[in-house]
């Protein structure tokens, strides 16, 4: 392993034990455990944010399984690059060792609708076993063909406790990581690190390695090398002892809440303490969608605009379009019917299946669906006596 490859890189999961924070796939009895076990891997897409490790995740299923592993980034390859993949496919599958291949397409979501669709006859056949990876919802940006090949398995945001399992065994290990002694660095610092990471291993083993150099170099471990890197998020969400997402459901609650004065108290905290202003520009439409709703319509769209201000902006200027819809959020009038009838009629579907359209509801552009039935009984509202 070369001295030269960044710690994100040399940490990487040896093992499927090694894997941390997917317990939900992975732990005894889970899905994708038990199909493993049984040295059967079915195609895949893994849909999570950056850093919960989809890559590392089926470069060690293929380990796993003894299969021959191909690694594609859909950024870079095209329909040329798929062909050549299946003809070394087809040829592994009959050779003398022969093996089962599978194919790893990162950021799957960026193949357009033709390359999608040449993968379907070998993922159908058995030629390739394939294992997507993506950021986006699979139901918006996967073809319906393709989508319905795929088991979709959702990788989760590393918790805090994870990170900093995965901080500590970087620290102290002396093949991969950085071979420190485990109070090289103060638990705090490392408790900075993982909430700073908000989810995401990678980026928490980035900042690790750049924190240890600088203190390293500056031969002190003292708090201000720290700030000195992390700015005064470090001072604000760790030695005061807070935690990011109580102060993120403190805001949230806040605007709920209708109290303008506390949802500007929050956020200004967060902002102060170093909080990405883009994430949290977020979560302000995501409360617009989910507590105001209906109660004002224009919520959404003023949230969604002080959200892309921010991303034009930035920080500083940037802040104040976010105190803005904060505290317009806090004093609009409050309604959640919608989301909660929402997920009523989710239950509802899970309950029921796939229920067939009525006859009387369905479109009939053609001869044979009038025949059979389709359109029969409708009744178009406007021309209804009394109709809207």
């Amino acid at each position: 392993m070369s001295h030269y490859q960044p710690l994100a890189e040399r940490m990487r999961p040896q093992c499927l034990d090694e894997v941390l924070g997917q317990a939900h796939l992975l732990a005894q009895g889970a899905p994708l455990q038990v199909l493993l076990a049984r040295g059967q891997c079915p195609s895949l897409v893994f849909w999570g944010s950056a850093g919960v490790g989809k890559t590392t995740l089926a470069r060690l299923i293929a380990q796993y399984i003894d299969a021959h592993f191909v690694a594609l980034s859909a950024v870079m390859a095209g329909v040329k690059e798929l062909r050549e993949v299946i003809s070394q496919a087809q040829r592994q599958a009959t050779g003398l060792l022969a093996k089962r291949t599978i194919v790893f397409i990162d950021e799957i979501h960026r193949f357009n609708k033709s390359q999608q669709d040449a993968l379907l006859p070998y993922v159908e056949d058995g030629t390739i076993t394939l294992i997507g990876a993506t950021t986006e919802n699979p139901s918006f940006e996967l073809n319906s063909a393709l989508l319905s090949r795929l088991r979709v398995m959702v990788l989760k945001p590393l918790t805090q406790e994870a990170l900093l399992h995965v901080l500590q065994r970087a620290l102290s290990d002396s093949q991969r990581g950085l071979a420190a002694a485990p109070d090289t660095l103060p638990e705090h610092w490392l408790l900075a690190i993982a909430q700073l990471a908000d989810g995401d291993a990678r980026k928490a083993l980035v900042l690790l390695e750049t924190v240890f150099e600088l203190a390293r170099a500056q031969g002190t471990s003292d708090d201000h090398v720290l700030t000195q890197f992390l700015g005064k998020g470090f001072r604000r969400f760790d030695k005061q002892g807070e935690q990011f997402y109580d102060q993120i459901s403190a805001l949230h609650k806040s605007v709920r809440g209708s109290n303008p004065d506390a949802a500007l108290y929050w956020l200004t905290r967060m902002l102060d303490g170093g909080a990405d202003g883009a994430y949290l520009g977020r979560r302000l439409l995501r409360m617009a969608v989910e507590d105001i709703g209906l109660a004002d319509p224009r919520a959404q769209q003023i949230a969604l605009e002080a959200w892309q201000t921010y991303e034009r902006l930035g920080s500083p200027e940037g802040d104040l379009a976010l105190a803005n819809v904060a505290v317009y959020l806090a004093c609009c009038s409050k309604s959640n019917a919608v989301y909660s009838a929402f997920k009523q009629v989710k239950q509802v579907i899970e309950q029921t299946g796939s229920l067939d359209v009525p006859l009387h509801l369905r479109n009939a552009p053609t001869k044979l669906m009038k025949e059979l039935g389709y359109g029969t009984g409708y009744r178009y509202d406007h021309d209804e006596e009394g109709g809207h």
